[in-house]
Formats: structure tokens, sequence, C-alpha cells
């Protein structure tokens, strides 16, 4: 994970910003990685100088921009639809756990329904502040397995697109493959960070926290503290296929900050300055009709709040 970031930070980035809409304050939560100044968007590129004329033909691929993310107070995220979400459906926000305004939760914690009243900035394309969105509240959140949060908002799909313009970005229900070319999108920052899916660690651990099946990057990737929760968008769809969390900062070994990987045979490796990314293809089979969180639901795998596992 990334180290916080603390409100003066959030208030320089931000504070500029002129919103329209609903006004709220977003909650503080714990936020790991080293603060850096806003720059420009990183690209990968591939000399194809040498190459004949038909390999210098690039692949049709979904542009890639900042509609439908959102800033935190210390972290980024995203308004995400799940492929069967009606435009009708309360939209949905995307973060990490760790990102919570309610603090970090702890291993084996899983949280549903937990009313939250936090705000987020909304982004065009351009990553122009377009407004703000209110979540009603945390639909889902966990730090185990996996490192995400839902958040409920009191607004529709189809009130966003019709008050600011924005489409929300849609959740891939397919792993995604070793080498596919993916940018993580930072609401906080305003920073695209392009790379590919370097491979896939088994398990991933820090401190108290272990995740599965975590998504590795090119170094091309160097995400930092306020990137996490930033939606990672598959270049060849167009649709969210993982979201930020964490980097190995110093070379430590399983370590807060320092995520080790740990294989099946319980080898560990750690890969100083790697970041990561977990996986959102499984999100989608966990939430039905009326975008409403169902972990009951047949192909669910989202770790259940502990006294429904009893």
């Amino acid at each position: 994970m990334n180290r916080p970031l603390v409100g003066t930070l959030a208030t320089a980035v931000l504070g500029a910003a002129v919103l329209v809409g609903t006004a709220g304050s977003a909650g503080a939560a714990p936020h790991p990685g080293k603060a850096a100044q806003p720059g420009a968007n990183l690209t990968v590129t591939a000399d194809l100088r040498s190459a004949p004329a038909e390999a210098r033909q690039k692949p049709r691929t979904k542009a890639v921009n900042f509609a439908g993310t959102v800033a935190l107070s210390n972290c980024s995220g995203s308004v995400v639809r799940m492929p069967e979400s009606q435009a009708d459906d309360p939209a949905l926000v995307m973060s990490n756990g760790h990102c919570l305004e309610s603090g970090m939760p702890g291993a084996g914690e899983v949280i549903v329904d937990q009313p939250s009243t936090r705000s987020f900035t909304l982004l065009s394309a351009s990553a122009s502040a377009v407004g703000t969105i209110k979540a009603t509240k945390v639909a889902y959140a966990t730090m185990t397995d996996t490192d995400v949060s839902l958040y409920e908002t009191g607004s529709t799909y189809a009130q966003i697109e019709q008050r600011y313009g924005i489409k929300p970005l849609e959740l891939a229900t397919e792993h995604p493959t070793q080498g596919a070319a993916i940018s993580v999108v930072s609401g906080y920052w305003k920073k695209i960070y392009s790379c590919s899916v370097d491979g896939f660690a088994h398990t991933l651990k820090e401190g108290e926290w272990t995740w599965k099946d975590s998504v590795r990057y090119t170094p091309e990737c160097k995400t930092i503290g306020g990137t996490s929760g930033s939606p990672v968008i598959d270049h060849a769809s167009g649709k969210v296929a993982a979201i930020n969390n964490t980097g190995n900062e110093d070379g430590e070994e399983c370590t807060v900050n320092n995520p080790c990987e740990v294989d099946e045979n319980g080898q560990v490796t750690v890969h100083q300055g790697t970041n990561y990314a977990q996986q959102t293809y499984g999100i989608p089979k966990c939430f039905g009709v009326g975008n409403k969180l169902d972990l009951s639901k047949e192909g669910c795998a989202l770790p259940k709040p502990s006294a429904a596992r009893r």
C-alpha cells in the first residue's frame, strides 16, 4: 500500500477545482506511497522503425482518458458499472479497501452496508473537475483476498450522465492476460501510467494482509501514494481489469509498503520498485438486479462477513 497523504496535501491538489453539484467533505482514509508532484502522463511506445509496413499498423485500442474517474481525499477511484447495470441503478464508486474513511479493515474483516456520506470529485476526459457525487453507504469493502471498496451513491448513472456528461467505466468479466497493455488512471494526481501486465502473483503478502492472484506491472507503471484505488484499464477492451493498490518501496520482505510474493510452494520473493493491482473480474458475479450486493449469488467468490461464514 501507499502511505497516507495528509489533508493539507489533498487540499493543495484539489482545492483549486471549482465543483458543481452537491458539496460534501470527503473523509480521510489511510493510504500508502510517496507523495509526488503531479506530472505529465506516462506512455509506452514500441520502436517499429525497422519493421515491415504491415507490422507498423497499430492495433485498434480504446482511448484511455480520465472520464469517469474520481478523486478522494487521499486516494483515487472510479464510477463503475456491472455488465448488467441499468441507467436508473444507483451508481457505484470503486476504490481500495485501505482507502476507507473509517480506516483500513483488518485481516479477515469484511464490511457491508455501512452508512457513508463520503463525497467524490468527478473528472472529465481531460481531468477537469466537473462536480461531486456523494455516497449513501459502503456497499462492500475488504482487504482480505483483494483490496476493494464499493460505495453506493445517491445518484443514478442516468443522472450523472445528464448532469455532467460522464458515463461509468465497465468492469471486465474475464481474467486479464499476461502481456496485455494497460493504463492506471489516477484521479487524485490526474495522471495516467501506461505499461503491461508482467504476470501474476499467486499470493501477495503485506503486513497482516494477503491478496490472491494479484496483477504485477511491468516497470513503466511507477505508481505512488494517491494512486491507490485507480482503475486499471485494459487497452483492448477499454474496461476495468483491476484496481491499483500497492508496491514494494524499500525492498523489505512482506512488511507494510513492501509486499512480497509467495508462490504455490511457499517460496517468497521480493521485487523492490514493483507495483501491483487486484483483479476485479469476479466482482460482477456478486451484484444482482439494481446493483445490489448479493454475496450468495452463484459464482460470487468475494469474502463474506464472518457472521455469514459461520
